[in-house]
């Protein structure tokens, strides 16, 4: 086992649904203040989040984001 499920379900609440869910990204989340909220800039945010909140942040390999069938980010940051 690398990561404990439940651990990383905690991870993700807080990193991203806290942040994210139900709200208007743009307007709600500053990060998006003065960027825009494509796909690819909202991976990026993902992957900088989940790292600030994961106990062994080294684990996190990639953030996959799957809007349509024809658009699917994967991004890869800076370990």
């Amino acid at each position: 086992m690398v990561m404990n499920i439940q651990e990383l379900k905690e991870n993700m609440d807080l990193a991203i649904m806290k942040t994210m869910d139900h709200k208007s990204i743009d307007k709600d989340v500053p990060y998006f203040a003065h960027l825009v909220s494509t796909t690819e800039n909202v991976s990026i945010f993902v992957w900088e989040q989940l790292k600030q909140v994961m106990a062994k942040p080294e684990l996190l390999y990639e953030v996959k984001i799957w809007e349509t069938e024809k658009n699917i980010v994967l991004y890869r940051g800076e370990s």
